[in-house]
């Protein structure tokens, strides 16, 4: 009995090595066909991710706003901040250190003064987030890796590299999904692709 309890120990211990060699397989491809989908070249998407990391550091060892709820998104070197500061000065004291991160082209500064969402709020601006991304991806006519999607207490912040009809189409189909409150823009607007 002894050895068969070992070797059913030693079966679920493998399975479970196993289990976590498909989630890290299934990680890595997600993460690889996002990338793949990504209009903007590899080298973009990780400048991006240092600008993110970058002022995000900076936020995380400025005391006044290590406790701020403060997301910053980099799309093409152009800075989105969205979240919830206790006052209006410290969104000012974030949009000016974003400002000043070497390679940021533009900072739009969304920053709200108040309370910072709940749990729930954010569950619901997840899901808005992806019934946008699936309005968009559903339109045969519209390239949806061209923008990225946001959304912050029910406002939903559209950022990319567009032309001004795509930017309008995608503002339009943003606005007619349930539970939107507000869509604002971030778009780089192109002649075209």
């Amino acid at each position: 009995m002894k050895n068969k309890l070992t070797l059913l120990f030693a079966g679920l211990v493998a399975l479970s090595q196993l289990q976590g060699c498909a989630v890290a397989l299934v990680g890595a491809t997600a993460v690889g066909v996002s990338a793949a989908q990504d209009p903007r070249s590899i080298g973009s998407q990780i400048d991006d991710q240092g600008l993110e990391m970058a002022i995000g550091k900076v936020y995380n060892q400025t005391p006044a706003l290590a406790q701020e709820n403060i997301s910053v998104i980099a799309y093409n070197r152009n800075i989105l901040l969205v979240g919830q500061v206790s006052e209006a000065s410290l969104s000012r004291q974030a949009e000016e250190i974003a400002r000043d991160t070497d390679n940021v082209d533009k900072v739009f500064n969304q920053l709200r003064v108040g309370n910072q969402v709940s749990a729930t709020t954010s569950a619901h601006d997840a899901w808005l987030t992806s019934k946008v991304k699936v309005s968009l991806f559903n339109d045969d006519d519209f390239d949806s890796s061209n923008v990225k999607v946001v959304t912050e207490n029910s406002e939903v912040f559209l950022l990319g590299k567009v032309t001004e009809d795509e930017a309008d189409k995608a503002v339009a189909m943003a606005r007619n999904i349930d539970g939107v409150r507000r869509v604002i823009t971030a778009f780089t607007i192109v002649d075209h692709h």
